[in-house]
């Protein structure tokens, strides 16, 4: 078969590689110079440390295949993340753990006697949280919500926690032991020679044919048995219905020499700080030793037309768009919407890869039954 990728980043890198070793031709197109989308990594000219270009994007997963596809194609080396807060004049370890609060609050407490203290001022009469700032004063009480989560989620989001679902602070927020690690999944690492090394070396395959600085047009469909498109699912349509609600990330980068801040992220949760982070991307490769150091303040804001696309707002507004923008992906025939920007979805760099591994055997299965392909094998609702 003919087939098409829309994007030459995670999901249609590992789909495409599937559909190649299946025997299949296969056109990867790609609006961008580069390969591997927003996890694109370069050497910084300047200090020649390995940069995250589109922001840090970090391995961790439970899934022993996923870690097995992306170890056949680069060397991963341990990498454990850790994140600092500066709030109120200092700083703190994240997420909120046992060194967090008895620093906060200048106690020596214990497990239990830090767990009863946070019973204690945490509001119990939110028996059903609904918001953001609901879950939060749940489960951590008003000064650490305060300190740690209200300002950060403002300036990320854009808008109050009270407007936004409190699914978005999915767990507990708060360890009560020095457990400071970031992720607690079985596999952690970050790429020896960065994602776009690891992305190039699934995209070596006689089968396949990569074509960078070349936009999509519906018209291509035609050329091919079928598609699998991992751009905007708005774009797809050419905003027919509206566009969907995201947020992006503006960077402003700078270099100094030596250690800038002691850490890969430093999170601002003070509302009165404009921008929400500083990454420092040589401590992302802790095994590499660079004179110079290269960071990056983030800046979160809405997303306009020609900017990139980072995070789904997903509110109702746009839940009810999305449910429009589904049917009409339904009803198109030939073409398959993958992806974080396919299914409007926040995904993991693991979940991503985990979907098109499972959309290519899907689509394989398909071919060998003569069935067609459905336009998602995750729905987005």
């Amino acid at each position: 078969m003919n087939l098409l990728m829309v994007g030459a980043g995670l999901s249609g890198a590992v789909i495409g590689r599937m559909m190649a070793e299946a025997g299949h031709k296969v056109t990867i197109l790609d609006e961008r110079d580069h390969v591997a989308g927003n996890c694109h990594t370069e050497r910084d000219a300047e200090t020649g440390v390995l940069v995250h270009i589109y922001g840090p994007h970090i391995f961790h997963t439970d899934d022993a295949e996923v870690w097995e596809y992306v170890n056949r194609f680069e060397t991963f080396l341990p990498y454990n993340h850790r994140v600092k807060t500066t709030s109120q004049g200092q700083v703190f370890s994240l997420p909120i753990n046992l060194h967090t609060i008895n620093q906060y609050y200048g106690k020596t407490m214990r497990p239990d006697e830090a767990r009863a203290h946070i019973a204690e001022i945490a509001d119990t009469s939110i028996e059903t949280p609904q918001t953001f700032e609901e879950q939060a004063l749940r489960f951590v009480g008003p000064d650490l919500y305060e300190a740690f989560l209200k300002g950060y989620t403002m300036k990320q989001w854009g808008v109050s926690p009270t407007d936004l679902p409190a699914s978005i602070l999915k767990r507990l927020p708060v360890r009560f032991n020095y457990d400071d690690h970031y992720f607690f999944h079985q596999f952690k690492g970050m790429p020896q020679d960065g994602y776009t090394a690891m992305v190039e070396r699934i995209l070596d395959h006689p089968g396949i044919d990569l074509r960078l600085g070349q936009r999509f047009s519906r018209e291509m469909a035609e050329r091919f048995d079928h598609v699998f498109y991992s751009g905007p699912l708005d774009g797809y349509f050419d905003y027919a219905l509206g566009r969907l609600g995201y947020r992006t990330l503006d960077f402003e980068k700078f270099t100094e020499i030596g250690d800038y801040q002691g850490c890969a992220v430093m999170n601002y949760g003070d509302p009165d700080v404009p921008y929400t982070r500083i990454t420092e991307h040589k401590h992302f490769a802790p095994w590499e030793d660079h004179e110079g150091t290269v960071c990056y303040r983030e800046y979160s804001r809405a997303c306009g037309a020609d900017d990139i696309p980072y995070y789904p707002i997903r509110l109702m507004g746009e839940m009810e768009m999305l449910g429009r923008y589904v049917e009409h992906a339904n009803q198109e025939g030939g073409v398959t919407f993958v992806g974080r920007l396919g299914t409007y979805r926040y995904l993991d760099m693991d979940v991503t890869i985990r979907e098109a591994l499972d959309t290519g055997r899907a689509f394989l299965k398909h071919a060998a039954d003569g069935t067609q392909m459905p336009a998602f094998s995750k729905p987005p609702l």
